[in-house]
């Protein structure tokens, strides 16, 4: 499918990529510290895509505990900012294929829409709480962090045929292959993060 590599690397979707990126973290230090040079940022982005020398930046580290302790890595606000800008290329091509009940960073399917399609679900198997049910609570383990890049890039050329979208995801999905190499012996599992959801939400979608 064909897709704009100028438009993904202008800065008219680079500034909705940003705005898309802050919301909710406006006092973040790495958002305030980007916001300080808003401009500057933005164009230095668009030269760095345009030309193709763009690098993300090292995945920072953090512990949650909710209630299990976790050590979550995330991308640099400014990579966040890619990020977005390329999912608002490429992710309407993706989304097509999801089925209706996926949630995970799907606008207008957050908590309350996945809680009322799971009552829907439970009404409709138990005939109105009628029959018994199971209902099977799953996670595959260290999923993103096991994902095989290399044919997850070639599902993805069978709907993207622009190298140079192709490049930008393959800079993305390196950075994170390789903070993942160095935290292996931790078990890290990373934070929530736009590409990742969508790519691994295809690879999942096509291969299981």
């Amino acid at each position: 499918m064909d897709i704009s590599y100028d438009y993904l690397c202008s800065v008219a979707n680079l500034t909705l990529a940003w705005r898309k990126a802050r919301k909710g973290k406006t006092r973040k230090r790495d958002v305030v510290e980007f916001e300080r040079n808003l401009e500057k940022n933005l164009l230095a982005l668009h030269q760095e895509l345009k030309n193709k020398s763009y690098q993300p930046m090292p995945l920072t580290t953090f512990v949650l505990r909710d209630p299990k302790t976790r050590i979550i890595s995330k991308s640099n606000f400014r990579d966040r900012v890619v990020h977005h800008a390329l999912i608002n290329v490429i992710g309407y091509i993706f989304e097509k294929g999801f089925i209706y009940d996926s949630c995970a960073n799907q606008i207008g399917k957050g908590t309350l829409f996945a809680l009322k399609r799971f009552e829907h679900f439970k009404r409709k198997v138990t005939r109105s709480n009628k029959h018994f049910a199971f209902c099977l609570k799953a996670d595959i383990k260290h999923y993103f962090q096991e994902v095989d890049h290399d044919i997850l890039i070639v599902a993805i050329k069978r709907k993207i045929a622009d190298e140079n979208v192709i490049w930008l995801i393959n800079q993305i999905l390196k950075n994170n292959a390789n903070f993942g190499m160095k935290r292996e012996r931790e078990r890290v599992n990373r934070a929530d993060s736009t590409e990742r959801y969508a790519f691994g939400k295809f690879d999942f979608a096509v291969f299981c």
